[in-house]
């Protein structure tokens, strides 16, 4: 049984690109070749835990994922979110791998979710990337959208004016350029890709701000009580996408716009069809929203990547100790 740290995992994250095979995992979860049960659940006064477990018919492995967010644990100068990632042989039911990554994949994962999606949802010129929170989505989500865009121009709001100070400085960092907007209108008015990433219970987005042309990535609501963007939203969107359908009829912007009766069903695409077919935005002035609830697929997928990177640069190094002393 191997046992990796989170260093270890950044590490190894530093010389693959798991995104190609969380890709392929949305299209075997859309083709109903993967076992995800219900979502479990545990909230608590001070934050949550989630556990996503699941498996890919006849592959090797299945996992199983604890995370947390405790969104308060700045004024404990703590991240709020942690997290442990099991794998397990399908084989045996042994256990093969802890990996200690301390949320980290979680959000890794979830990043890469919100390329995937600019990358079929997103209008072809992105103007400028409006980022809706100053957290860890907020820092990782432009990231891992250089991969798909080449704008660095973000527009990003927040409540907070010292955190939003500090995101600016450390965006800046990575190549960006960053202006803070005074107001969400500010914000969707110059920019076409917005990926919302905060804890709200209530909407922040209205129908009314969003111009025709713009794709918004939805991140932040993955329960049935959070939400970021107005249901009218997804009423006036002409592509509404779920990361899982299943999963968005019980928690996310698609479940408070069926609520609230903004949303059919019907209406909804799932991620792994889009890229399935290759066809996601058709024309310019769409309105397209991905819902991004987190699906155990993500989980499965890159705690897999990370394992085998491991063996083989475990592999390599015996490889090396051989022939040096061979």
């Amino acid at each position: 049984m191997k046992l990796l740290h989170r260093q270890q995992i950044e590490s190894i994250l530093a010389t693959i690109d798991p995104l190609a095979a969380i890709e392929t995992g949305f299209v075997q979860y859309s083709q109903g070749k993967v076992i995800v049960p219900p979502v479990g659940e545990l909230l608590l006064d001070k934050g949550e835990m989630h556990v996503k477990y699941g498996y890919v018919k006849g592959d090797d492995f299945y996992v199983i994922k604890l995370a947390s967010g405790f969104y308060q644990n700045h004024e404990l100068d703590l991240p709020s979110s942690n997290g442990v990632m099991l794998l397990f042989s399908q084989k045996t039911g042994q256990l093969v791998c802890i990996l200690l990554d301390e949320g980290h994949l979680t959000d890794i994962r979830t990043a890469i979710a919100g390329a995937i999606s600019a990358k079929y949802l997103a209008p072809k010129r992105v103007s400028a990337i409006g980022i809706i929170g100053t957290g860890i989505q907020a820092k990782l989500q432009p990231q891992y959208l250089k991969t798909i865009t080449d704008c660095r121009h973000i527009l990003v709001w927040g409540r907070n004016a010292k955190k939003l100070t500090i995101y600016q400085q450390k965006m800046q960092q990575q190549g960006f350029t960053v202006t803070i907007s005074d107001s969400i209108t500010e914000l969707t008015d110059k920019a076409n890709l917005i990926v919302t990433t905060t804890p709200s219970t209530e909407p922040l987005l209205k129908a009314a701000y969003i111009k025709p042309g713009t794709h918004i990535t939805a991140v932040g609501s993955d329960t049935a009580y959070k939400q970021e963007l107005a249901s009218e939203i997804l009423l006036i969107a002409d592509l509404v996408v779920a990361d899982s359908i299943s999963q968005c009829l019980k928690r996310g912007e698609i479940y408070q716009a069926i609520t609230n009766r903004q949303l059919e069903i019907t209406q909804v695409l799932e991620l792994g069809n889009i890229i399935n077919d290759g066809i996601g935005r058709t024309h310019e002035e769409q309105i397209t929203v991905a819902d991004l609830t987190g699906v155990a697929i993500q989980d499965i997928k890159i705690a897999e990547a990370i394992y085998l990177a491991a063996e083989n640069n475990c592999s390599m190094k015996f490889k090396g100790l051989n022939k040096n002393y061979s």
